[in-house]
Order: C-alpha cells, then structure tokens, then sequence
C-alpha cells in the first residue's frame, strides 16, 4: 500500500509552513503511487454520488459514478474524516482527481488475505453451495473457490462400487448445504480461481501418524473403498494408503473390484512413503514370478501363450500366471489383421524376442497356432 509515513507527513507539513518550494521537492522525491496500487487517505468531503479522499501530497481521490454504486452500502457508514482504503484505477481524470475504486481494493485485500491463509494452513469453516461431478463448490469471503473431490478427508469422499460418475455426483450432493472445516491450497487473483482442501487439517497429527511407517513394513488394514484405480485401505485411525492397481497382483487387474469388497481385512506391505501419503501393495506381498520364469525362460524359445488383452500396441500374452508379453500390432500391419489371427483366451506359439525378468518386460513373435 503507497502510504506516507508519519515522519514524511511531519516533514511535509512543516515544509508547507516554511517554504512551499521545499514542499514541492520532498514531493516529487517520493515515489507517487501507480495504477493497481492500494493507497489510503481522509475523507474530505461526502457529495451526492461522490467521495473526495485526501491523498497528500499527492493530490485528492475520487470515487464517483459505477465505482460509486458498487459500493454505495459501504459508503453510507464512511463519515467525513475517516480513513479509507482505495485501489488507483486512474491516476488523473479531466479534472485531475485520481479515481479509486473501493471494489478493487476489496478484492485486493481478500487475495491477499487468501495467499496469507495459504501459507499458514488457515483452517475455515465453510458451506457447501454446490455439487458437480469433479468436486464441491464454496464460498470464501464473497470468492467463490472449487474443493476437489481428491481433497475430501476419507469419510467424505464418494466410495462407489462401480466407479459410475453420475453415483459420485449422487454422494457429493449430499454434502450441499453442509459444513466442512478446510484449508486454501491454491489462489489465482488473474483467474478468480481460490482452491481449497480438507485433507490439511490436523495435518500435524497425521505427519506423526504417517512417520511411524517405513518402506517394507507389513500390516493389516481394512478395505474402506474401491475406486477404478485401486483400493484405499485403512492401516490404523486417521490413516488410509492407496493399492494402485498396478500392486493388486502380478497377474493382469482390470477391476481392482474383483479382488476386494469395502470391509474385508487383509494385510498389505508399505511401499512408499512421501508427502504424508503411504503407497500399499498386495503383491509385493506374493513371491514374484518373474523369478522363477528367469530360470526357464530365454530369448529365442518358443512358448506356448494365452491372449489375455489386446491394447493399442497390439496383444497380450500370458505363459504362466504373472507372466506376459507383447505381440506388436507392426507383425499383423493392422489391428483389425492382428484380431483376424489371434483371439481372446485362445493359445498360441510364440517366440520370445525380448525377455528382461528384471524389468518384467518381454516381447513376443507370433507363431504357429497350437493345434
């Protein structure tokens, strides 16, 4: 806020009685205030549809006309002699007043208050005005802010089976008219955008929770939900990790659904820990057929393998349980060729290409169908 301090005010008025020339050099040595900037000054006189503001030694403000009316409610409680808070949306109009806006400079100072929030965790409490499929939409100070539905605490996010988007907008609407206890995580003043979350609060405690868990510990936790990407599961009060699907089973997962129901108890092994998350697996838990499939298997062996998946790379082939590879769709020229020659669930021969047990990756060539 362009502001002139009491020492600089005490100079100026002394110059004024003195020398009016001293005045007008200690003057032009500050520096004036810009357009955008916040500046404050007394009211001087309360007119019809107009404020005049003392600015000194800058000259005098002005509120007038559409900035006048949007903040007409505010206005009728200011009195002569009070000091006012303004945004400088003109530095000099044809009369030579610089025009304020009371509007912007509320709306300055709810983003500054917002960035403020942000970076001490501020927790507020807030009601849920409305309900769309990607989160909950609130109102923060007259702003209105966007709470993700990835940033709902456990017991709020939407746990449906079947992943069905309008059934999650079903569950969030029963949070609208509600009150949720949230934190700022993003403020954007260009965009108007002010993003929220509920997950920040008591993020102290849960640091401690989170920190008695290393990399390689095995627990038991129970099944709270099921998501199209994984299992969320709960290790201990106030504690949830994720399986992603990829550490369901070595085998190939399409419906982390098939494999849990809300509710069953199961032991999971921690591996990863970062940023008060904790990351689960079940089948870091089952001993890993890649394994025991580097004893038996090489480059250029022929194979007998069953078509589990087909993708936009070409088919997936299993030879044993957990172990698959590629067929590269390049072999058939087409997808519609590769379907014409392999189907799903059948087995055919193929020859290994590319066999890395390390990185669990193999490629395949098409071969001879097993009669």
């Amino acid at each position: 806020m362009a502001k002139v301090s009491k020492e600089e005010t005490a100079l100026i008025l002394e110059a004024k009685k003195e020398n009016p020339v001293h005045l007008k050099i200690i003057a032009d040595s500050m520096t004036p205030p810009g357009i955008g900037d916040l500046v404050e000054g007394p009211v001087i006189t309360i007119g019809k549809g107009v404020v005049y503001i003392d600015l000194f030694p800058y000259g005098t403000g002005i509120i007038y006309g559409r900035e006048f009316i949007a903040v007409r409610d505010v206005l009728r409680k200011i009195n002569v002699g009070d000091t006012v808070a303004a945004k400088v949306v003109d530095l000099s109009n044809d009369e030579g007043y610089v025009e304020l806006s009371l509007k912007e400079a509320k709306q300055a100072a709810i983003w500054s208050d917002a960035e403020k929030a942000m970076k001490e965790k501020k927790i507020f409490e807030v009601t849920v005005l409305e309900a769309n499929k990607g989160g909950l939409l609130i109102n923060w100070q007259g702003v209105q802010g966007f709470l993700p539905a990835s940033q709902l605490k456990s017991e709020h996010y939407p746990r449906v089976s079947d992943g069905d988007k309008d059934r999650i907008l079903e569950e969030l609407k029963k949070l609208v008219g509600g009150k949720l206890s949230v934190a700022i995580i993003g403020a954007t003043p260009k965009d108007g955008k002010l993003i929220f979350s509920e997950k920040v609060q008591g993020s102290e405690n849960r640091e401690k929770i989170v920190g008695k868990y290393v990399v390689g510990d095995v627990v038991d936790g129970e099944v709270t939900g099921i998501v199209d990407f994984g299992a969320f599961v709960k290790i201990e009060d106030g504690l949830e990790g994720l399986i992603h699907i990829s550490e369901i089973d070595w085998g190939l997962v399409e419906d982390p659904r098939a494999f849990f129901k809300v509710g069953d108890k199961i032991k999971v092994k921690v591996i990863e820990v970062k940023d008060g998350k904790v990351s689960l697996s079940v089948k870091a838990l089952k001993d890993n057929p890649w394994t025991e499939a580097a004893k038996k298997y090489k480059k250029d062996d022929t194979v007998q393998g069953v078509v589990i998946k087909f993708n936009r790379h070409g088919a997936l082939a299993s030879i044993e349980e957990g172990v698959a590879g590629l067929v590269h769709i390049s072999e058939f020229g087409s997808e519609e060729k590769l379907r014409e020659k392999l189907e799903l669930g059948k087995s055919y021969s193929f020859k290994i290409s590319l066999f890395d047990p390390k990185e669990q990756k193999m490629a395949l060539v098409f071969g001879a169908k097993k009669e």
